[in-house]
Order: structure tokens, then C-alpha cells, then sequence
């Protein structure tokens, strides 16, 4: 099978299920910036090596590869006869929860927030920064498409949550490297 197939070279692309959409629509643009957050993700894996954290973000990961294939899959085709999903997974609580747990497990090790953090702190937390912005993007698309097409509130909830987890773990990644952040203090210029 070729990796290249055509059907695409005149802006539509098909979402799953069929049907044919523009590549210029809300829910490609959603599922598209997952993808980029994805990348970035592994991105900033390529700069980690605590393998607690690495095996979380292959975990993430794979739950952005359910939350994109969710993303990428229109409402009424979703959900089959029997009410259950068209899809092999979707995301739950399950998954949010793991987010939280996590993140709190880094918190108990740093320092209370005083300050807003600039984006830095070494390569790694750099990195992460970065893709805390990315998932925020994410998350601002699903929540515009949600406003002309419904998107299961687990979707949006989930990239909320997955951003503070990658705001905390940046922190985290900061101090077991010792390479200290920078804060944004109006009060030092």
C-alpha cells in the first residue's frame, strides 16, 4: 500500500466514517493541532531521561491518538446501534484522573508558585513549555468546533488537564535537572 493516495489534492480529506470534508474545516484543524502537540511530545521525550516521566508521556501519547481519532469522528458516526463506540477507545475519567494523579505527585516536590514561570528553565522544560502551548491551541479548537458540531466535554476536559500537567511537569523537569526557572515579576525589570 502507498502512503500517498490522492484523494486530497484538492483540499478535502475524509473524516472516519467517510465523510468528505475541507482541510480548512474546525474538526481537521482540532485533530491537526492534537497531531502537533503529539509531535511535540515526543519532541520533548527525545530530552528526558527520568523513566517515570517517559513512561507517562508514552501513556499520553497514545491517549492523544484516542483523542484525535475521537476528534477526527463526527458525533452521529461515533456511537453504533448498540450504544457503544464505533471507536477501539475513547477517552474517560480514567485518563483525566491520571493526569491529576500525576501532577500531584510532582507538586509535593517543588516549590509553591509565587510568581508566573517564564517559558525556559533548560532544554527539556523548553520543550514541554512549548508543548503546554500547543495543547492549549488544541483545546481552544475543540471547544470552536463544539460550537457548530457536538464534541464529548471528556475531549476538552482532558486537554485542559493535559496542559497542566505538562505546565507542572516542566517545573518538575526544571529542578531534577537543576536548571532554575525564570520568573515574570513586575516588581524586577
Amino acid at each position: 500500500m502507498k502512503i500517498y493516495t490522492k484523494t486530497g489534492d484538492k483540499g478535502q480529506t475524509a473524516l472516519y466514517g467517510g465523510t468528505r470534508v475541507s482541510k480548512a474545516s474546525a474538526r481537521v484543524e482540532s485533530y491537526g493541532n492534537i497531531d502537533e502537540l503529539n509531535s511535540f511530545i515526543g519532541i520533548s521525550k527525545s530530552h528526558i531521561n527520568d523513566e517515570e516521566v517517559l513512561k507517562q508521556l508514552k501513556k499520553i501519547q497514545f491517549d492523544l491518538f484516542t483523542v484525535g481519532s475521537e476528534a477526527a469522528t463526527p458525533v452521529d458516526k461515533l456511537m453504533l446501534a448498540n450504544g457503544k463506540s464505533r471507536l477501539p477507545l475513547i477517552i474517560s475519567e480514567t485518563e483525566i484522573e491520571d493526569l491529576e494523579k500525576w501532577m500531584d505527585a510532582f507538586e509535593e516536590k517543588l516549590e509553591p508558585l509565587q510568581y508566573f514561570i517564564l517559558p525556559g528553565g533548560g532544554k527539556s522544560a523548553t520543550f514541554l513549555h512549548a508543548a503546554r502551548t500547543i495543547c492549549r491551541r488544541a483545546e481552544r479548537s475543540l471547544v470552536f468546533l463544539n460550537e457548530s458540531e457536538e464534541v464529548r466535554p471528556e475531549l476538552i476536559k482532558y486537554l485542559n488537564r493535559l496542559s497542566d500537567y505538562l505546565f507542572v511537569l516542566a517545573r518538575y523537569i526544571s529542578k531534577i535537572n537543576n536548571e532554575p526557572e525564570e520568573y515574570w515579576n513586575p516588581n524586577e525589570r
